[in-house]
């Protein structure tokens, strides 16, 4: 609301249109990763691979099929749901963080005030992957645990 006389040069959201934007968000990027998981494991099982010398996984149709013959469809999905939640916990962390900080935190006096609001928008982004780095590491070692490679069984796993 730009009131009588009174003009603001950028008008800060809401909480409610950040959570608006934010379950919107959610959504397309849930879609994403669970679309592109089956890519995320070939990709993760064809670099560990490198670790026994071994060579399962040669290309893209020997891997879906590989994978399918020796684990069904759900071996496809191994370590999605912990990447899911990492994702989802970063995103929210994020946007919540960059909304308290762009608008609690950042005086709105200062000139460069869009370059700040990105500045802050990449440190809580950056802050927030660092909280949920467990979440990655967890479906990575999810996806090629067990997988009939070197890398995926003790000691190496």
């Amino acid at each position: 609301d730009l009131g009588s006389g009174n003009s603001q040069k950028e008008v800060t959201p809401s909480f409610d249109q950040v959570i608006k934007e934010t379950t919107r968000e959610m959504m397309a990027r849930s879609a994403a990763t669970l679309i592109t998981h089956p890519f995320h494991v070939i990709t993760l099982r064809s670099m560990v691979q490198f670790i026994g010398r071994e060579s399962k996984y040669c290309g893209l149709y020997d891997s879906i099929v590989t994978i399918y013959r020796e684990e069904g469809i759900l071996g496809f999905f191994a370590g999605l749901i912990p990447r899911l939640l990492g994702d989802i916990i970063s995103l929210w962390l994020c946007n919540s963080l960059a909304y308290l900080v762009n608008t609690y935190a950042l005086d709105s006096g200062v000139s460069t005030m869009s370059e700040m609001k990105s500045y802050s928008q990449a440190v809580t982004g950056f802050f927030a992957s660092m909280l949920t780095y467990p979440f990655v590491l967890v479906s990575n070692l999810m996806a090629v645990n067990n997988c009939g490679l070197a890398g995926g069984c003790p000691p190496y796993s």
